[in-house]
């Protein structure tokens, strides 16, 4: 794992295009794009970002990296939300806020520790990135989820051929001088919300 997104196998594989926004249409609208694979161990994610006014000033998990520039993977890894969903938010220097979640923002038990280290992650960009880089600059971030570590929090089939998973796909930037905040599928509210 190293974050280049032209190899194989994600070549193979068809990109997903956040083109939608929440609020008003941002200023900034960096074109985000990510792929989605597993087997029969995990589940893997990677992100390419083309982006501007790029910023990472958190340094430990579970710091409010969606402050910074991030992507985020909120999934159910079944169609039955009823046991609630994980966010896995990303900073562009590979610093993860890791929740399951059984009712948004009130329900909330964080990713352990020993758990988050079991996850894979490879960055392009410094793990800190301060000052703000302010041209144009594509970062990627890839990680590997084991379904062991999904399975500790919640009860789930691991996944084949067919089964469907509910997942959105998020970028934001909270903190920086131009934020704005992407979905890969709509949402229709009139700010930003990603826990719906």
């Amino acid at each position: 794992m190293n974050a280049v997104w032209d190899k194989d196998p994600w070549n193979g594989i068809k990109a997903l295009q956040l083109t939608h926004y929440m609020g008003e249409k941002p200023e900034h609208f960096p074109f985000t794009e990510a792929k989605i694979a597993y087997d029969n161990l995990a589940i893997y994610v990677i992100f390419r970002v083309k982006d501007k006014y790029v910023k990472a000033v958190h340094s430990e998990h579970q710091d409010p990296v969606y402050t910074d520039s991030c992507v985020e993977f909120f999934f159910s890894p079944d169609e039955n939300s009823s046991q609630g969903y994980f966010n896995l938010e990303m900073n562009c220097g590979g610093i993860m806020l890791f929740h399951h979640q059984t009712a948004p923002r009130t329900n909330q038990t964080p990713i352990a520790e020993q758990d988050i280290e079991q996850v894979e992650v490879a960055h392009s960009l410094p793990t800190i990135v301060d000052p703000e880089i302010q041209e144009e600059t594509t970062w990627c971030v890839e990680y590997r989820i084991p379904f062991s570590v999904l399975g500790s929090y919640r009860d789930f089939p691991i996944p084949e051929s067919g089964t469907i998973w509910r997942s959105n796909l998020y970028k934001c930037a909270d903190a920086t001088s131009h934020p704005h905040w992407l979905t890969w599928a709509p949402i229709d509210l009139p700010g930003p919300d990603f826990h719906q």
